[in-house]
Formats: C-alpha cells, structure tokens, sequence
C-alpha cells in the first residue's frame, strides 16, 4: 500500500476482482474477453452501419447509434481492467484512475438509462402519432434530445466524482470489487460519508427511476393506443414487434440496475452486487447488438447488404421500421 507519510493518506487502491482462485480466473478471462469483443465488434458494426448507410438515417437508429456508441465505452470503462486482474492477479490503481473509471462508468451509465426513454419516446410518436412523427422527431429535435440525455450523465457523474474527491482514504485500500465503485469506495473513507450516502439514494435512485417511469408510460399510452384504435390483431403485432428490442434492453439494463442502486444502500459492498455489475458493465454491452440484429429486419437487411457488398437506395427521416 503506498501511504502520503505527510498526511496517511492512501494514494493508490487494489482491485481484488472477481476471484483468487486460479482455475477460475483463466475461465472468466475467456468468457469475458470474448464477451468484451462481441461488445466492441457487434455495436461498431452498428454504429458504421447507422453512420453509412442513408436507409437507416431514421430517428430509431439515430438513438441506437448514440446506444451501440456507450456501449463500447462503457465495457472498455471497466472489462480492460477486469481482464488484466484475471492474468496478474489484484490489481492496483492510483487515486486519480479510481476516481476517473467511477466518474466514466457513471457517466455513461446514467446517460443509457436517460437515452433509452428517449428511445421509448420516440416508439410513443411513431406508433400513437405517425401522421406527425417527421416533424415532431425532425433531426433538431432528435440531436437535442441525444445532448440532453449525455449532458444529464455528465452532471450526474461529476456530482459523484467531486463528492467521493472530498474524502479522506487513511486505513484499508483493497476493494472488494473488479472497479472502483461508489459503494465499495465509500466503505473505505476515513471521513462522515453521510451526504454520499444521501445523494446516491436520493438523486442515483432518481436517475434510475425517472427514465424508468417515462419508458413504462411511454408503452402504456402505446398499448391503450392499440387497443383502442387498431382492430386487426396482425396490426397490432406488428408495433409491437418493433418495440420488442427496446424492451428486451431496458430489462438487461434496469433489473440488475435496480438490485444494486434503487434500494437504499448501505455502506456495504457485497459479493451480490459485484455479480450484478457484471451484467450490465459486461455481459449487456454484448447483447445488445445481437438483440437488435435478430430481431430487427430493417438491421439484418442492410447489414446483409454491406456484407453482400451492396449499396442501399438512400432514406430519408422516418418512423416506421419495415
């Protein structure tokens, strides 16, 4: 442990990760080495296509660029650090890396949560409201809906970052987790950690469920909707076939997110919320292209046609998915 004899304050911390047990180790080195490859892979294969291909200049897969695109970040945030402890057992990091991987992972967390309700938003005027989707969801609207969704992660992470910054770490330094944490770091202060404690039940709960009740009113209105105005039950099936990708993502991200961060939290960081982190800082990042490539017949057509090296009829802004 290296210890400012000035002031005994720790300057670096040790990641004790997920296991010591040797075998172990080398198994979840493969696992998620390949599921962090599939992570970067799968969704720059969706952002080059959103980016390339004028049929998916749509508002949906404008949101789902912005989506493929933290994704990559957020596995890099955290898996590059994980595997390395798998290889050379804990690993330590200086009080600035800590510091900066708890501001990146919040960021990025908390901007997904915001920028899937605007997804479900977008599902809300598209299928409720088509007749006026362009221009409600015209790109402004669109681009200033993606800035406000990474400006409130921003101002979220930052909030944590300077308050666990005015800590004072003079005792243990070994975390009992694969990164730097809040909640595990928050065991190891020397000073009153009460308004951390505070703000990550309060405004983290709010950040989570904010986005959460817009999403479920967001499809509530849709399936009055349907219900109400569409008589065919193949009509019906078919709006909902197109919101069944955002679904499934909003629970990979909002089940787990809900064990580790909604109750109030303790100052305790248990082997529970370790293993639910891996779920969404690993194993959902690499899901989510696949959940959007199976089940989305507009994405496997046009990446069909990029591997089939064939060029797309251009598109314009719209909201239905063929």
């Amino acid at each position: 442990m290296q210890v400012n004899d000035a002031c005994c304050a720790v300057s670096e911390f040790i990641l004790l990760g997920l296991t010591d047990i040797q075998g172990l180790q080398y198994f979840f080195f493969i696992l998620f080495l390949l599921l962090y490859l599939t992570s970067v892979l799968g969704n720059g294969v969706i952002v080059t296509m959103v980016i390339s291909q004028p049929r998916l200049h749509t508002p949906m897969y404008f949101f789902l660029g912005n989506l493929s695109c933290l994704d990559i970040f957020y596995s890099t945030v955290t898996v590059p650090k994980m595997l390395t402890g798998f290889l050379f057992g804990r690993q330590p990091i200086s009080f600035g890396g800590c510091l900066a991987q708890l501001y990146f992972f919040h960021f990025l967390g908390s901007t997904e949560a915001v920028l899937l309700a605007t997804m479900a938003y977008d599902r809300y005027v598209a299928i409720c409201n088509p007749l006026c989707y362009t221009l409600v969801m015209n790109p402004r609207t669109c681009l200033l809906l993606a800035m406000a969704s990474w400006f409130l992660g921003f101002a979220h992470a930052v909030m944590h970052s300077v308050m666990t910054s005015q800590l004072s770490f003079c005792g243990h330094n070994h975390i009992h987790h694969f990164f730097c944490d809040i909640k595990p770091l928050l065991t190891l202060a020397c000073s009153s950690t009460s308004l951390n404690m505070t703000l990550l039940n309060v405004v983290t709960t709010s950040i989570a469920l904010g986005p959460f009740i817009l999403i479920v009113l967001s499809y509530l209105y849709i399936i009055i909707f349907l219900f109400q105005k569409v008589r065919s039950q193949e009509c019906r099936w078919k709006p909902f076939s197109t919101c069944a990708s955002h679904l499934t993502v909003v629970a990979l991200l909002y089940v787990p997110l809900f064990f580790n961060y909604t109750p109030p939290s303790s100052s305790s960081s248990s082997k529970r919320d370790m293993q639910v982190s891996i779920t969404y800082s690993a194993i959902t990042p690499a899901l989510n292209p696949l959940i959007y490539t199976l089940r989305n017949q507009e994405v496997r057509s046009t990446l069909n046609s990029m591997l089939g090296r064939k060029l797309s009829p251009g598109g314009k802004w719209q909201g239905q998915d063929s």
